[in-house]
């Protein structure tokens, strides 16, 4: 997917300079102990389901929206995993980002994994005992979502 008009707006304004946005992830779990995983286009590693939010967009409502477009399964949002402020990042063409990420817990209720739209190369069901190469925030994530616990996770100092 392009980049959205808002942030081509922003970026208008404020060039390349840091830009806060709100990120989302999902964790999307079936019935048989799997997580719903995308090949990422950009740099070929497998991740978690993810986005930002459109201006005035509701968190879940936009998740679900994601998780549709990248991957043509279409879910529900169970629970707030986790809010925390992620690193300071940019990409190729110099523009300074960073997200403010809510991760959240989803079920599949329809739709089979394919690739929906440019951004990803693969889409799958990844067993939980045998997952790829992810990053140590993705397994948090995913640990996170696992865990009985229904409290989100969130840094306090």
């Amino acid at each position: 997917m392009p980049t959205p008009k808002f942030v081509l707006d922003l970026r208008e304004k404020i060039g390349h300079d840091l830009l806060w946005l709100s990120g989302l992830t999902a964790v999307v779990l079936n019935d048989r102990d799997e997580v719903l995983l995308v090949e990422r286009a950009d740099n070929g590693r497998w991740s978690l389901v993810a986005g930002i939010l459109e201006p005035g967009e509701q968190p879940a409502v936009g998740l679900v929206r994601e998780i549709q477009e990248e991957t043509a399964v279409e879910a529900v949002v169970e629970r707030l995993v986790s809010v925390e402020s992620l690193p300071p990042g940019s990409y190729p063409n110099g523009d300074q980002v960073q997200f403010l990420d809510l991760c959240f817990r989803c079920r599949p209720v329809r739709g089979e994994p394919r690739v929906n739209d440019d951004e990803s190369l693969d889409v799958r069901w990844w067993p939980l005992n045998d997952l790829p190469d992810l990053t140590d925030r993705e397994r948090a994530c995913i640990q996170r979502a696992l865990s009985p616990d229904p409290l989100p996770v969130f840094a306090t100092s």
